[in-house]
Parts: structure tokens; sequence; C-alpha cells
């Protein structure tokens, strides 16, 4: 019975990254704190905030999938490093964009 790899297949033959193993892990720790805090604000109704909190931590996941090994990432890294970077790029900075340019509206 072959054993089951559980590796990105888009990241057969990519080179290790350069930053230490503790460095992905700060980087990745740091992403999930964005995370917490979309949902912090998104349940206290600041969806604003919430919105751009999410941008930012998409184009962080951006950042990550560039620099950090697929191991580290694990349900993070998707697809090939070109597609995940354009994807998380695009979407997160369009969020991101979009909360920003928001009129407060007095509140």
């Amino acid at each position: 019975m072959p054993e089951l790899s559980l590796d990105n297949p888009h990241d057969i033959g990519n080179p290790a990254s350069r930053l230490p193993r503790w460095l992905q892990l700060a980087g990745l720790v740091a992403f999930l704190a964005l995370i917490a805090a979309f949902f912090g604000w998104m349940l206290t109704e600041h969806w604003r905030r919430a919105t751009f909190a999410l941008g930012v931590a998409m184009v962080w996941l951006g950042v990550l999938r560039l620099t950090c090994d697929s191991r580290i990432l694990g349900i993070f890294a998707v697809r090939s490093v070109k597609f995940d970077v354009a994807f998380c790029f695009a979407v997160g900075g369009l969020m991101a964009a979009a909360a920003a340019s928001v009129d407060a509206l007095g509140s």
C-alpha cells in the first residue's frame, strides 16, 4: 500500500524557504490574529473594520505563501504559489480598498 502524502502537489520541486521555521510560524500566528480580529469586529457589528481586517489578512496570506513552506501553511497553500499569491493580493487588496473607501457617515 503506497504511503499517503499530504504535501501540496503543486509545490513539488520548489526550493525550501530561507526563513527560519519560528519566523514562518510567527507569520502564521499573525495571520490567525487578523482573522480573530475580523471575527471579533464582525460579531460586534463593526463591518468596515472587519472587512478591512479580512482584506489585510488576505494580503498577508499572500506574503506568507510567497515566503513560507507549504508544510507550514497547511490548508492555506491551495494551488501553485503564483496562483495563490495573485489571488490573495487581488481579493485582499480589493477588500481592504473597498472598506477603506466607504464613508463613515458619522458612525
